[in-house]
Order: structure tokens, then sequence, then C-alpha cells
């Protein structure tokens, strides 16, 4: 079995490899000798098929054009991408949450705020009352045309879910690129100078954080503990709760995982990480993804590896039917052991 490295062997933020499509993607993993699939494990702990519980959030992912090109990034975002969700699409989200009453709208990309509609959609969202939460990868903010951004989300009394790989500049400059986490520091410090993280103004300032290299995240109560303590300590900024994401074996991070030797190590310890108490709490069940193009999936992992919703569930926004979403059969594959290994990884975090 090859080793796994705990540290990447070069930069994660080096030169950007060609990446492989979907289809290629699904087919490495498929090949891989870990004598189980996905489905398989379900089925053994009476979990399959897996279904929705409910739709309680609308995840709606606004395109893949971002000003930082992260080497772990499961969307292969970059300045260079044109995926960008259009004003009609956009307002078709808005329709259906006009017409349904899902609690939560999950704004993510890329990085959101470059979509041109990205203030329209969220004021629409907010004056709908539904709680917007934003991805924000933090330095968005520190750019031109987005400084009064810290503002715009405290005005609208958005929930902001900003990606930090860590409290140390060298953990983070290492996956995201030189110069990032200075900037990132900068603008969680204006942020809570607006309030955001101070557990009494009601703005909440999550931040969420992905290994660098190939291993599960550690527990992350004690991480959020630890890093409370020293970015108060080291650069006085406050926050209120902490997400550790599993990095899944998709686009730029599988392809680190075949050049470092690291990938059937990895998934190798993701399935025998497997954890079914962890699959009762997984995002799918509740949530549904959107693309840039307004096609619906069971999450932003298969949206990126173009597996949408089940053939007897609707298939574009515009159709938005709840309640055959809800009856749908959720799709899952080997990437999917990445959300249940250990304690469980989804958008907001463990999932135990």
């Amino acid at each position: 079995m090859p080793q796994i490295h705990d540290t990447p062997r070069r930069s994660l933020h080096a030169r950007r490899l060609p990446l492989a499509d979907a289809g290629q993607q699904l087919t490495q993993l498929g090949q891989l000798p870990m004598g189980t699939d996905f489905q398989q494990a379900l089925t053994s702990e009476g979990l399959w098929p897996l279904q929705p519980t409910a739709i309680d959030v609308l995840q709606i992912n606004v395109g893949k054009l971002c000003n930082q090109t992260c080497r772990h990034c499961h969307v292969d975002a970059g300045p260079d991408r044109t995926e960008v969700m259009s004003r009609e699409t956009a307002e078709e989200c808005v329709e259906a949450l006009r017409r349904h009453a899902i609690p939560t709208v999950d704004i993510t990309g890329g990085a959101p705020e470059l979509n041109p509609h990205f203030r329209w959609l969220v004021e629409q969202c907010a004056s709908l009352g539904r709680q917007v939460i934003n991805r924000c990868n933090l330095t968005i903010l520190e750019t031109g045309p987005h400084r009064d951004l810290p503002e715009f989300f405290a005005q609208h009394r958005v929930e902001l879910a900003c990606s930090l790989p860590h409290y140390q500049l060298s953990c983070t400059d290492v996956q995201r690129g030189d110069g990032v986490f200075e900037k990132s520091i900068r603008a969680l410090q204006r942020l809570n100078e607006l309030g955001y993280g101070d557990g009494r103004s009601g703005l909440r300032l999550v931040l969420v954080t992905n290994p660098v290299g190939a291993v599960l995240p550690a527990a992350q109560p004690c991480l959020e503990a630890e890093w409370k303590r020293e970015l108060k300590r080291l650069h006085d900024v406050s926050f209120d709760t902490l997400y550790t994401i599993t990095n899944m074996p998709i686009s730029r991070y599988l392809e680190w995982l075949l050049e470092s030797g690291n990938l059937e190590g990895y998934m190798r310890r993701l399935v025998e990480s497997f954890n079914p108490q962890a699959a009762h709490g997984l995002m799918c069940r509740n949530t549904i993804s959107v693309g840039w193009d307004g096609r619906l999936y069971d999450c932003d992992f298969n949206q990126m590896l173009d597996i949408p919703v089940s053939a007897d569930a609707v298939g574009h926004i515009r159709d938005f039917d709840r309640a055959a979403l809800q009856a749908r059969t959720i799709q899952t594959n080997r990437h999917c052991f990445g959300c249940t290994a250990g304690t469980g990884s989804s958008c907001t975090g463990s999932t135990l």
C-alpha cells in the first residue's frame, strides 16, 4: 500500500494540473481495490436505499469563477473559469424559494461574490425571510470592488462560512498561496469590528478548515477550542464555530493524490473509517444542490462529478418539485466515503 504522507511533498498551491473529466475521476476511484463500494457499506448497515429526511437547505452554486486557485478545491474553481450563473437561473432559484418554505439558502462558488447577480440574490433571499449563508474565502473581501461586502453582509444578516486552512501562516499559504493568510486575518478583523463572531450581535461567523495533506480532520470540538484560543491570542480574532471538512477525492485534490502516490492509501483510510452513525447525518439528506446552470444534484460533490439527482426526480430548478425530490433515492459513489469517515463531514462540519 502506498505510504500516506501527512504533509504534501510540495505546495498544494503549485501549478495547476490538467483536470480529468467527471467520468474519468469516477473510473479512477472505481478501479481501486478497496473490496467494497459505498452502496454495499450502506446496505450492510440497513441504510440503503439512502433517502432524504427533509429539504431544509437550498445550496446554490453560482459559478466556478474565483480569485484563488487552491490545490484542494473540489470545484476546480479559479480566475479562468467562465461558468457563471445567469440572472435568469438566479431568478428561477428565487421563484422556487417563493413557492416552497425552504428555511436556509446556502450560497457557494467559486467565490460567489464574483457572480454579477450575487448581491441581488442575497437581497431577494433575505427579503423572503430565509436564513442566508455565504461561503466566503475571505481574501475576496480585500479586493477593491468587494471591500464594502462586510457591511452589506451585516445589513442583510448573512451568516458567513469562511474558509481558512489553519490559524498559522505557513499551513494556510502552502494550501492557498503566498499572502493569503495575512489577507484573511485582515478580513476577519474587519468582520469582527462589525460584530461578526462576538456571540451577541447575532452576526454569525463560522470558520471552515480542510486538512493539508492526505489525512482526516482532527476532532472538531478540540480543534475549535484550539483555534479560538490561538486566533484570539495571536490576532485578536473571534469567531462562533469551526467546521472541519474532509478533503474529497475529487478534481484538484484527486489530481494531487494521484501525483503524490497517496490515492490508494487515502481511499483505504476513508473506507476503513466508515461510520454508519455519520451516514445518518449526511448533508444530502436535507439539502438540494443547484448548479450554476440550474441543474439539480444531491450535493455539491455530486455536482462536480456530474451525478444529477435520480431520474425519477425533477432535474432543473425551474421545475422544482419538493415532494418529488423528497421521495428520490440519493445517488452515491465511492467518493461518498469522504462524508462518512470518522465523525463525518458535511458543509456544516462534522455530522456527529
